[in-house]
């Protein structure tokens, strides 16, 4: 990509292709998110995405002590990666399911399944009940936010789409701030289950706002009066395939025994066809215009989360902070995040949105890179928020603009199908990140710090497991910022 090029070259339609379609047919160059015709909806939708920040944020802080009191250190990416797991299923089944009715039913589903994985993880006695609990909270996410997403496409005109994905960023404000804080609180009062069995309360607000509103403006197929397709079995095949797949390869590598090689080349085989089935031809090339546009989401979340998912347990471990410290360490990310989403809303960066993703993937690569120097006791604990804080900069960049432009880029019958295809790289990638994460801190010896968790000076003593997944993580990430250079232009796809 040059950057210096014009927008509509970058991003212009496949052949074929035409615009994405919205509920909203008025002038296309009026209106806001706020204007009356779009208020509750906005408000509604980004309230759901409040509850997926707030859970995300408080979990994630309450997660080392969870982790300790169920004996499952040495099992930790699990907690995450099983959400990614089942996540992915989901994703295909809510594209298909929003194509052909609408994301209304999605959505509700997609709601009362992620409140029952929370309150399932939070009355859990054992590590594989908290990780099943993780893997249901994981199938109500998948249909959300590909839910979410047809809403967008639906609902709001194309200039409107860059602001209200701002205002998804930024819904994580107040979470990254509060949730660490009042998480940590609970967590070391109530105990670290009252985080996740108090959580569903939230989903009550959400549902009574928003879905009148998508009733009104985006329920229904793309096209009323064209025929139903029927369910792509053989998507859903491959959907099942993709999940089965992750879950076996991060079992195989977790395990770190010659038998484990077995579901681990399972798990190879069943992911290589229904990847190659499930997203845009070219993807993994990085050719140019949508499939790149798919293939660098991937990289920059599943880098990211990768290494975030064990910057609480790095601090308490090794640094010796509390949960609620731990955690309130990287609540400047969600300001950063926010900001880094708000600048690509802005109508003057539209000309260089590809130039302002490769600065954002090249922030992220370097912020993973320098988090692990906390290792060093000589650093203070503010270097990793500081850099950590760069990196969200990045990430809402880089997340905004690939969602903007995935939309751009997708015919109206095809919002659904393309989103769960962004969000199956996004998961998947998540998934397969945290599966070598996890293997490399677990060979290392990384679940030895359950003992330092529990101890009041928590030295820990295996700070090479920590530096072996951070480290790998910036490498992808810096793999990305070349990815970013091939979203303008266009391929079709098979």
């Amino acid at each position: 990509m040059s950057a210096l090029e014009p927008r509509d070259a970058d991003v212009a339609p496949r052949p074929g292709a035409r615009a994405v379609a919205h509920v909203a047919h008025d002038d296309d160059s009026k209106g806001s998110v706020l204007d009356p015709a779009h208020r509750a909806l906005s408000i509604g939708i980004v309230s759901v995405v409040l509850l997926i920040a707030f859970e995300a944020t408080a979990v994630g802080t309450a997660m080392p002590v969870a982790a300790r009191e169920l004996n499952g250190v040495s099992v930790y990416a699990f907690a995450f990666s099983a959400y990614f797991t089942t996540s992915l299923f989901a994703m295909v089944l809510a594209g298909q399911w929003s194509d052909r009715s609408g994301p209304l039913a999605p959505l509700t589903a997609g709601i009362s399944a992620f409140a029952a994985g929370l309150l399932l993880s939070g009355t859990a006695g054992a590590m594989w009940l908290f990780i099943l609990g993780r893997a249901v909270q994981g199938l109500g996410g998948g249909l959300v936010i590909v839910a979410l997403y047809v809403i967008v496409g639906r609902a709001y005109a194309e200039h409107l789409r860059p602001a209200i994905m701002a205002a998804f960023a930024a819904s994580w404000v107040v979470p990254s701030v509060v949730g660490p804080l009042a998480a940590g609180t609970v967590t070391e009062h109530l105990g670290w289950r009252w985080v996740f069995v108090g959580i569903p309360a939230l989903v009550v607000f959400p549902l009574a706002l928003a879905l009148p509103a998508i009733r009104r403006t985006a329920s229904g197929p793309a096209d009323p009066t064209a025929p139903v397709a029927p369910w792509d079995r053989r998507r859903i095949r491959l959907a099942l395939g993709i999940s089965a797949g992750a879950a076996l390869l991060q079992y195989g590598g977790q395990e770190l025994r010659w038998l484990s090689l077995l579901p681990a080349a399972v798990g190879v085989a069943l992911l290589v066809p229904a990847v190659r089935g499930l997203l845009p031809h070219g993807t993994w090339r990085a050719a140019r215009g949508l499939p790149s546009v798919v293939l660098l989401r991937g990289i920059a979340a599943g880098a990211f989360i990768a290494a975030e998912s064990f910057v609480p347990l790095m601090l308490v471990t090794q640094r010796g902070l509390s949960p609620t410290l731990a955690g309130f360490s990287l609540a400047a990310g969600g300001l950063t995040w926010a900001l880094g989403s708000w600048i690509q809303a802005r109508p003057w960066t539209e000309p260089y949105r590809e130039r302002l993703v490769v600065l954002g993937i090249v922030l992220v690569a370097l912020s993973i890179a320098a988090a692990p120097s906390v290792l060093i006791t000589a650093v203070p604990v503010w270097v990793l928020a500081a850099v950590w804080g760069l990196g969200c900069l990045g990430m809402g960049a880089v997340i905004a603009s690939t969602s903007v432009l995935l939309m751009k880029l997708s015919a109206p019958e095809e919002v659904g199908a393309n989103s769960a295809a962004l969000q199956i790289s996004d998961g998947l990638s998540n998934v397969l990140l945290l599966a070598a994460g996890g293997a490399a801190f677990a060979a290392l010896g990384g679940g030895a710090v359950g003992h330092a968790v529990s101890s009041s000076a928590a030295t820990g003593s295996h700070p090479a497991a920590f530096a072996a997944v951070f480290l790998p993580m910036a490498g992808v990430a810096a793999v990305g910022a070349w990815v970013a250079t091939r979203l303008h232009g266009t391929e079709a796809r098979a």
